[in-house]
C-alpha cells in the first residue's frame, strides 16, 4: 500500500514526536563532498553564516579577494572582505546573479552603475564594498575590471557553489535593463523616478535568470556542483502596495519553488531546506530573535549541524549542541546583526 514503506520523517506525527522535528533527516544531498573539497558561496545576507563556518570545517573556502594582510578584521568586514568568495556584497536576487557572471565573461563595466555621492565614485553594483568610494572614474572602472576577473576565478577552481536566493524585488536602470542590489540614493548616486524603476520578479523570470547563471557556471566549469538555498529573513520592506508580510510570502514562495524545480531539472543542482529549518512552524518558536526578523545564532548552529551532518567524510566546525526546537528563549539576542545587509539601510525610510 502506498504510504506503508515511507521513513517515518514522512510523517507529521513522527516527527513532531521527536524534540528536533527529525531535522537530520531534512537533506540527502545528490553528491558527497570530500575533505578538502573547495566551496564558494554568494547570496543574501544570510549566506554569510554559511562562509563562516565552511571556514570552520575542513572544506576549503574559495576565496578569490582576501584582505590584505594586518587590516583589521572589521575594517575588513566593512570593505566586502571575507564575507563572499568574492567582494561582490549582497547578490539578493537572480537577476544580478546572472549579470554578475555575464559581467564576468566579458568583462563587461557599466557606465550606469557609476554613482557619485559628495564627489566620490561609487560602484552602483556593490555600492557598500568602498565606504568611501573612489576618486575618479577611471579607478572605479579599473576595480571593477579586476573584479569581474576574479569573479571569474572562483568556477576555475570551486568544487561546489552556493547560492542563497534572497529577493524578489529589484530596481532596474529603465534604459540598460541592469540591475541594483540597492535602490539608487541609498548607499549613494541619486534616484531618478524616469529612470529607475521597481522589478518585481515573477516565477518564469527567476527561473530563467537561474538558468541562464547555472550554464554560465557550467560552462566555465562543467564538473562544478551546485547547492540552493533561499534566505529566511523577511524583507526589511517592500516597494509594492502588499503588505510586508505578503509580499515576503510570495518572494520566499517564488524562491523556494524555483530552487526546487531547478535540484529536479539537473541532477548537480541541490536544494538545502536552511529556509525550512528556519521558518517552519515546528522552528520558529527558536529561531528568530525578538525583532522577529534576525536569525538566532543557536539556530544557525542547528542548520549547519544539518548541513555538515550529510557529509560523513567531513569534519565539521566546532559548534554547541543545537538547541531543541521546544525551549525558546525569547530574550536571548543573535549575533546576527554582525551581518552586513544593505538592505537593512531601507529602515530608515519607516514612518514613525
Amino acid at each position: 500500500m502506498p504510504y506503508s514503506s515511507q521513513h517515518k520523517s514522512a510523517f507529521w506525527k513522527t516527527c513532531r514526536e521527536d524534540d528536533t522535528f527529525l531535522a537530520a533527516d531534512l537533506y540527502s544531498p545528490q553528491h558527497m563532498l570530500q575533505s578538502g573539497n573547495k566551496i564558494a558561496t554568494a547570496g543574501s545576507c544570510f549566506a554569510q553564516n554559511i562562509g563562516r563556518y565552511i571556514r570552520q570545517s575542513d572544506l576549503e573556502f574559495v576565496d578569490v579577494e582576501p584582505a590584505p594582510l594586518g587590516l583589521p578584521d572589521d575594517v575588513a568586514k566593512d570593505h566586502g572582505f571575507g564575507l563572499y568568495s568574492a567582494r561582490y556584497g549582497n547578490i539578493y536576487t537572480a537577476r544580478q546573479l546572472r549579470q554578475l557572471l555575464q559581467d564576468a565573461v566579458t568583462g563587461t563595466v557599466h557606465e550606469a552603475a557609476i554613482w557619485k555621492k559628495d564627489g566620490r565614485y561609487y560602484d552602483g553594483l556593490r555600492p557598500s564594498v568602498e565606504p568611501a568610494g573612489y576618486a575618479n572614474k577611471r579607478e572605479l572602472r579599473a576595480h571593477r575590471r579586476d573584479h569581474l576577473v576574479r569573479v571569474l576565478s572562483i568556477f576555475e577552481q570551486a568544487d561546489m557553489f552556493i547560492f542563497t536566493l534572497g529577493l524578489t524585488e529589484t530596481w532596474q536602470d529603465t534604459e540598460t535593463g541592469i540591475v541594483f542590489p540597492s535602490v539608487p540614493g541609498v548607499v549613494a548616486g541619486t534616484f531618478d523616478a524616469d529612470r529607475h524603476s521597481l522589478v518585481n520578479l515573477r516565477f518564469k523570470d527567476v527561473f530563467e535568470d537561474m538558468s541562464v547563471a547555472i550554464e554560465l557556471m557550467r560552462e566555465i566549469s562543467p564538473d562544478i556542483q551546485i547547492l540552493l538555498t533561499v534566505s529566511p529573513v523577511p524583507l526589511t520592506a517592500t516597494a509594492t502596495d502588499q503588505h510586508v508580510l505578503a509580499a515576503t510570502t510570495y518572494s520566499k514562495s517564488v524562491l523556494r519553488t524555483v530552487a526546487e524545480e531547478l535540484s529536479i531539472e539537473h541532477d548537480f543542482v541541490d536544494y538545502f531546506p536552511s529556509y525550512e529549518m528556519i521558518t517552519a512552524a515546528p522552528f520558529v518558536g527558536t529561531a528568530y530573535a525578538p525583532n522577529l526578523r534576525s536569525v538566532r545564532a543557536d539556530a544557525v548552529a542547528r542548520v549547519m549541524s544539518v548541513f555538515f551532518g550529510a557529509y560523513p567524510d567531513i569534519a565539521a566546525p566546532d559548534m554547541d549542541a543545537p538547541a531543541p526546537i521546544a525551549r525558546p528563549d525569547m530574550n536571548q539576542m543573535d549575533d546576527q546583526d554582525a551581518l552586513h545587509c544593505d538592505e537593512l539601510m531601507l529602515e530608515i525610510f519607516a514612518k514613525e
